[in-house]
């Protein structure tokens, strides 16, 4: 899986956010294909349900994993309820996670692997010091 990270050359895996992202987005909008499916059968139940067709059940899910949520069409079932807040809880957790992702790729800046890999270099440069004195501190202890 080396398409999705590099090593650097402290055995550092850096993983690409944009196949994370896309990674990320494939398994949310899968959930959705499959959660539709359920709401669709819950709300065909009640005879004044408002979602009467699977694309209105996965719009109405991903509004709800977006936290946007029109209410142009909503659950009237308890199990369309159950579905769109499981949704709910899984998107904004998904959708909060590729945030994460675009946010610390704009604000490089910030990023703790540029800082470990620096204080990595720093500890390699201290053992190598530290190995020299050592050595030295040996030979003049003969």
């Amino acid at each position: 899986m080396d398409f999705l990270y590099h090593q650097d050359k402290y055995g550092v895996n850096n993983y690409k956010t944009r196949y994370l992202t896309l990674l990320v987005m494939a398994v949310i909008y899968f959930i959705i294909a499959i959660a539709a499916c359920a709401l669709q059968y819950f709300e065909a139940a009640n005879p004044q349900a408002n979602i009467t067709s699977y694309g209105q059940a996965f719009w109405v899910l991903i509004m709800a994993s977006s936290t946007i949520g029109f209410g142009d069409f909503y659950p009237t079932t308890a199990g369309g309820y159950a579905v769109v807040t499981a949704m709910f809880y899984i998107g904004v957790g998904m959708m909060g996670y590729i945030g994460a992702l675009i946010a610390s790729k704009i604000m490089g800046f910030s990023d703790t692997n540029v800082k470990n890999r620096e204080l990595r270099k720093q500890n390699a440069e201290i053992l190598t010091q530290v190995k020299l004195l050592t050595a030295q501190i040996e030979k003049l202890n003969r």
